[in-house]
């Protein structure tokens, strides 16, 4: 089997996130033999597509498309010649990604089970809440509704706004009494039984962190996710020695060699790739891996698109250090809905496990003829 084209598909429209408006871009693999790869990236499309179009594809055509540490490695010592960063290992994502979707079409058999099998049934879940109720005005009603369709984990970033105000450089007691008061409530409400996952994007210099930290410690939030930028890892470490609360991190660290420094310092409890970003399911695994040498559970970042919402349940699927799979319902209930073949909801408060060889996920025919959509294709 050899590859004979790429295929990239930019979606305009996307989702809207905390930082505004997401774009989706799609890779497809096709091949000699007819089966057809489907990867995702986000948030840039026209970075992501250039890096496909002008680096990736020269590598790729013409080549076995099951050889895919090999066509990984030739990837990255491309990109790494200028300096890897955010688009080229975004572009890399997609493809690997389409490379395992096609693996296990090939094989007959879903990813997880190229990877190793699947170590549970279903996969437990948090729900991070863009929702249609605000988290900030009515956290309670939120957190009633998730507890009723038997979710009991949710993620909110009360302090983002807050940040806004200061630059993230200070918060007065008002402020800090403002940024707890959704976890108070529901914390009030359902005690231990909802876990409340605290989320800051990275907004806050670190004697911040420390106070809003402390400040937090007496309602047991089930971690805190990027309280300082990420490029300082021995600034992790302090605040880890601050607070007894778990950090969890980093979304946007990429490779096993953006993990290494923060998995040695010791400074996470949860250790949070995203596939799209990370460098594709390979390297989710090998970071994945990493982390349970050093006795850390995983909880992949999955806020994008629906293929990384497929993907990633396959990734959880099969790791044995799995904490909780990130899922939001109004991505599968509403935003996905048109886009793809299976939107892989939540059932009974869990993730099921994907079906069908590969990925067991395609892009519906509708897609295409969206006047949003852009359709290239590179042949060998």
């Amino acid at each position: 089997m050899r590859i004979t084209s790429i295929e990239t598909i930019h979606l305009a429209r996307g989702i809207t996130v905390h930082a505004g408006p997401v774009q989706w871009l799609w890779v497809r693999i096709h091949t000699d033999s007819g089966l057809v790869g489907l990867g995702e990236t986000y948030p840039h499309p026209e970075a992501e597509k250039a890096v496909v179009q002008r680096s990736l594809a020269p590598v790729l055509l013409g080549r076995d498309p099951l050889q895919i540490d090999r066509l990984w490695a030739d990837m990255f010592q491309t990109i790494a010649y200028s300096g890897w960063a955010g688009a080229e290992m975004r572009a890399i994502s997609a493809v690997d990604m389409a490379l395992w979707d096609l693996a296990g079409k090939a094989a007959g058999m879903p990813v997880y089970q190229l990877l190793g099998g699947a170590s549970r049934d279903s996969i437990r879940t948090y729900n991070t809440c863009y929702d249609h109720i605000d988290f900030l005005t009515e956290p309670v009603r939120l957190a009633r509704e998730l507890a009723n369709s038997g979710v009991y984990a949710m993620k909110i970033w009360p302090f983002d706004g807050i940040a806004k105000e200061t630059g993230g450089q200070y918060i007065t007691a008002d402020q800090m009494r403002r940024g707890m008061e959704p976890l108070r409530l529901i914390k009030e409400e359902f005690g231990d039984t909802m876990d409340v996952a605290m989320e800051f994007h990275g907004y806050w210099n670190l004697p911040c962190a420390i106070k809003i930290a402390q400040a937090l410690e007496p309602y047991k939030p089930m971690w805190l996710e990027e309280m300082l930028p990420q490029d300082n890892l021995a600034a992790y470490r302090e605040l880890a020695s601050a607070t007894p609360l778990p950090l969890c991190l980093s979304e946007r660290l990429m490779t096993r060699w953006g993990f290494r420094e923060l998995l040695e310092n010791r400074a996470a409890r949860i250790i949070m790739p995203d596939i799209c970003w990370c460098g594709g399911i390979s390297e989710a695994k090998k970071i994945a891996s990493m982390a349970e040498a050093h006795y850390l559970p995983v909880a992949p970042h999955n806020c994008g698109g629906p293929v990384l919402h497929v993907a990633s349940a396959h990734l959880a699927a099969n790791l044995t250090n799995l904490c909780i799979l990130e899922s939001v319902r109004r991505h599968y209930l509403d935003e996905y809905r048109g886009l793809v073949t299976t939107t892989l909801p939540v059932a009974n408060g869990v993730v099921p496990l994907p079906e069908g060889p590969g990925l067991g996920v395609e892009l519906t025919p509708q897609v295409f003829a969206r006047p949003d959509v852009t359709v290239e294709r590179i042949n060998a």
